[in-house]
């Protein structure tokens, strides 16, 4: 392993440890040279979008405060925060010692985006909620949006892969093959798992 790949990983192992507020894993004294970034957007498009930070899922936007709230190693980091059918909204935010600041959030809709005209709506019931949910590689939401029939996504017939991702947990995926107007259900309690741990729960196609 290389010594860049080394530090990355120890830098996301510690942000992850004082994201998660895991207790005894870490001095006291280092949350005096970690950094606080505070997120704030306008709508519930922006509030319930998902933040990605060095490329690491951390939570949807108006959850990340309190004993969610993010702490950064001082340094560089890459910030993005997606929605489905928006823009990214990307930036490079630099942390500095035991300081907080804030990013306003503005989410800008994708030039041409719909629903599909012929539909199949499929529901999303995952434990914990906060889980981030792919759709055929793209983000779609977190699960405790996307778990009733106001919520639920409406989609183009056909074979889907559904992907269902959360920090500290094993990522667990799936396939749909629905038809046109068919209603549908991914149900599932995501696993408690490692950085040891290697692959994903997967689950036959339905």
């Amino acid at each position: 392993m290389s010594p860049k790949l080394k530090f990355k990983l120890a830098k996301l192992l510690l942000t992850s440890l004082w994201f998660f507020g895991v207790p005894g894993q870490a001095p006291s004294q280092s949350n005096k040279v970690m950094g606080e970034v505070h997120f704030e957007g306008a709508s519930k498009v922006e509030r319930d979008s998902g933040v990605w930070i060095d490329g690491e899922y951390v939570g949807f936007l108006k959850e990340l405060k309190g004993n969610k709230k993010v702490l950064l190693l001082p340094g560089e980091h890459q910030l993005e925060v997606r929605q489905a059918g928006y823009e990214s909204f990307t930036r490079k935010i630099v942390v500095e010692p035991n300081q907080v600041q804030t990013v306003q959030v503005a989410m800008h809709l994708l030039p041409g985006a719909r629903t599909p005209d012929v539909t199949a709506m499929l529901k999303i019931t995952v434990q914990p909620g906060r889980a981030a949910v792919f759709l055929d590689g793209q983000y779609v939401g977190h699960a405790s949006e996307l778990g009733g029939s106001v919520h639920a996504l409406l989609i183009s017939p056909g074979k889907h892969r559904i992907k269902i991702e959360l920090p500290g947990y094993r990522t667990f995926e799936t396939e749909v093959n629905l038809l046109q107007g068919q209603k549908s259900e991914v149900k599932t309690e995501l696993v408690k798992g490692s950085i040891e741990q290697a692959g994903p729960d997967i689950k036959p196609p339905q």
